[in-house]
């Protein structure tokens, strides 16, 4: 963990931090900030680096006491450690020979202003620096801010200090004596507002660097969004400097106090010491099961076994489901049941259930075994193809793939309930060997070469075990702060428990492949630090997390958010529980748009916390939503409400700034698109106004930039995917890709099978 090495106070509120973090430091440039997290309880802090010492491997952080996880970070004292700090993040600073520079700061904007106008002077502009605070102990690093500026002007609003005034007339001040040629403003939102109208006058081209809220950091939430030029940009990848006459300061200080209410409400617990574990009470995910299984053998003939009927997956019932988010909702076959619905498999000569799975698990040959009661070699018949067993049992679409393949089909019957076959194999073989894998379950000895993995989601997971089993030295870097990706941060816990997911992460640990969390492949680690630290090949499958958003008005309002913010506060952040330090808006009339399992899992997560109406509002018909329909079935029986063949058009805010109610236009079905489904058409002049007060929209996802953008000589497409052949290989010979960074959205099966197929690849390339 990262270490303070020293701490200092400027104010009662302000101390800077020197923190151990010699790969952040190495590759951190003027403009740059990280994400911290001070305890496993803490949120994701963004914070600018001041300063960088690249020998001593330490950055300077300067953080401003305002809330439960700033308090905390202000407590440690030198000696202690981070939980987590990942960086540098962002874009830096654009740096070059302007001619006079006028660098504008407020507060603790003094911090981030330094670097910045450090590298202006070594790039030969003359820099002057206007540092400006409410009083004279507010001021700080103004000596190191002197030492690197042509002239330094002090203003602060009591004259204690300096000249008395606003930062603002310091720079008009200089604007009105000399020429001018850019001027760079930080500090408080509303300061760079004012800093921003003023050089307009002027015509003076200015950049602010943007202080929103932040969620992941890394481009995959969308809760630092802002309106640049009339357009949505995310501060995280795009920022944080901007034109600042283009940017819609007033949102964004509206956004800005989004979590106020409950950000005071929680700082005010963290003083008194109330703050407490609140994980409300969870029910098993798993029934009991037997860990002994003798079976006899099954005497009917064929169509003995095609008059078996399927079997139905005991379930919570839906008054007990929404009482916590814990609560998993399929609790799992018993052993009985498993045996019963094994012997329906037919065992086809020509078993089309295969074809249909998109990393071609040997289905009857797992059956078979299961029939006669051998779970492990059931197990290791499934691990022959699949890394995730037990995952891809709860959240795979089998009724899309194996099981829509299925002989019982075409006879008129229901298919064999496949997933639901491999979710108990997986989960009592682990009951059985105490290990997530069954075989291949110790490290080999890695003679072949070491291999990068960037992202740790569904593709990269099953990338990793693949090339782990080929022999190779296989390293996962994943940019947040736990492994698993999409699997932890997307899908709730009432679908996908994630001890589930912990213990087939293990499993990858025992087979050899390590991982490293809070890195950036193209921001921590470039694509040359890994080529000289020895690695052979890279994969990456990081995913497409980035929000999309409709464009419509009222779109950034107080309480619209994306799936992704949504449910990585909920899943990733804990910001359900009292003791976590993430806020969570409470909401009681929450829509969220889209159709897919992901607005599944929103609305059905909404509905948990105490969302008194929850409502899917769908463009299409139920019949084209893409979810799964046990996700549907779910939902309803839970009290969703489903408004289909209607679409926002608009949102409205109340007083406070926050959104009231939804414009939703009325639609019908036209002609089919290219998909196949019928295309949605506005029913002219029909319009229905819908009462809401929290907005959760869930219309898609873009690829993750941060690779796209870092890494020279990579080719890309127009919807900024990467770019790869039949075998999943990049323009750049060593780089493989899959999942949704070469999908755009995609199943965790598929990306699954494009991690196999990348591994397979790969090991041929690097075999030649």
């Amino acid at each position: 963990m990262p270490k303070i090495l020293s701490k200092r106070f400027y104010s009662e509120n302000v101390a800077e931090f020197i923190i151990e973090a010699p790969l952040i430091a190495r590759s951190r440039r003027a403009g740059h900030f990280v994400i911290v997290r001070v305890d496993e309880h803490s949120e994701r802090m963004p914070l600018t680096i001041s300063n960088a010492n690249t020998e001593n491997g330490t950055i300077t952080l300067v953080v401003q006491r305002i809330g439960v996880s700033s308090a905390k970070l202000m407590a440690l004292e030198v000696g202690d450690e981070l939980h987590n700090i990942v960086g540098p993040l962002g874009k830096a600073t654009n740096i070059q020979r302007f001619g006079t520079v006028v660098c504008a700061c407020g507060g603790v904007g003094a911090a981030p202003m330094l670097p910045i106008a450090q590298a202006l002077k070594q790039a030969g502009n003359k820099v002057i620096t206007i540092l400006a605070a409410r009083t004279a102990e507010l001021i700080i690093l103004k000596e190191q801010l002197a030492e690197v500026s042509d002239e330094l002007i002090i203003m602060t609003d009591d004259g204690s200090l300096g000249q008395k005034g606003l930062v603002t007339m310091g720079v008009e001040q200089v604007i009105q004596r000399e020429q001018v040629d850019k001027c760079i403003t930080i500090g408080p939102a509303v300061m760079m507002k004012f800093v921003a109208l003023t050089t307009k006058k002027y015509e003076i081209p200015t950049e602010a660097s943007l202080n929103t809220i932040m969620v992941d950091g890394t481009g995959m939430c969308g809760a630092c969004r802002v309106t640049v030029a009339g357009k949505t940009k995310f501060v995280c990848v795009d920022g944080p400097e901007f034109d600042a006459h283009t940017v819609d300061f007033d949102e964004m200080l509206s956004r800005l106090r989004q979590y106020k209410a409950e950000e005071s409400l929680a700082y005010e617990a963290y003083l008194s010491g109330e703050n407490s574990n609140d994980i409300p009470n969870v029910v098993n995910c798993q029934s009991e099961q037997s860990t002994c299984f003798e079976v006899a053998p099954f005497e009917g003939k064929a169509k003995d076994r095609v008059a078996i009927p399927r079997v139905k997956m005991p379930e919570l019932k839906p008054e007990e489901r929404i009482q916590s988010i814990y609560n998993e909702v399929n609790q799992g076959l018993t052993f009985e049941q498993a045996i019963t619905e094994a012997h329906r498999c037919l065992d086809c000569k020509n078993p089309t259930c295969v074809k249909g799975c998109p990393v071609n698990i040997n289905i009857p040959g797992f059956i078979k075994q299961l029939e006669i009661g051998n779970v492990l070699s059931a197990a290791e018949i499934i691990q022959q193809s699949s890394t995730l067993p037990a995952v891809c049992g709860r959240v795979c679409p089998q009724e899309k793939q194996c099981e829509a393949q299925c002989i019982h089909l075409k006879m008129g019957h229901d298919p064999v309930a496949i997933g639901y076959l491999e979710r108990f194999v997986a989960d009592n073989a682990y009951k059985l060997s105490q290990s997530a894998l069954v075989s291949d379950n110790i490290s080999k000895p890695s003679t072949r070469g070491k291999i990068a993995v960037v992202g740790s989601g569904p593709a990269g997971l099953a990338f990793a075990g693949d090339m782990a089993k080929y022999g190779y030295e296989v390293v996962v870097f994943e940019a947040l702060h736990e492994i698993g990706g999409v699997l932890k941060y997307g899908i709730p816990e009432f679908r996908l428990p994630n001890s589930v997911v912990d213990r087939e992460i293990e499993g990858l640990r025992r087979l050899g492949v390590k991982f490293q969390c809070d890195t950036i492949v193209g921001k921590t680690l470039t694509m040359s630090d890994l080529q000289s630290e020895g690695f052979v090949g890279v994969f990456v499958g990081s995913g497409a997390g980035l929000p999309r958003f409709m464009g419509i008005p009222g779109e950034n309002l107080n309480g619209v958010l994306s799936c992704n913010e949504y449910l990585t506060r909920v899943n990733l952040m804990g910001a359900s529980q009292a003791i976590n330090d993430t806020p969570l808006l409470n909401a009681k009339n929450v829509m969220v748009v889209g159709g897919g399992n992901t607005a599944m899992d929103a609305v059905r997560t909404a509905k948990r916390l105490g969302a008194e109406r929850a409502m899917i509002v769908y463009r299409r018909s139920e019949e084209e939503m893409p979810a799964r329909l046990e996700e549907v079935r779910h939902a309803k029986e839970e009290g969703i409400e489903f408004i289909c063949l209607h679409n926002p058009i608009a949102y409205h805010a109340d007083e406070q700034g926050r959104v009231s109610e939804a414009i939703l236009q009325v639609m019908t079905l036209g002609e089919p698109d290219e998909s196949g489904r019928r295309s949605p058409v506005e029913v002219a002049g029909q319009t229905v106004t819908l009462p809401v007060d929290l907005v959760i929209v869930s219309v898609g996802v873009s690829p993750n930039p941060l690779i796209p953008s870092t890494v020279d000589g990579l080719e890309i497409s127009k919807k900024g995917t990467i770019v790869i052949n039949d075998q999943m290989q990049s323009s750049i010979p060593t780089l493989f890709a899959g999942g949704d960074i070469v999908r755009g959205g995609a199943t965790v099966i598929l990306a699954m099978s494009d991690g196999r197929k990348a591994a397979k690849s790969m090991h041929e390339y690097l075999s030649k």
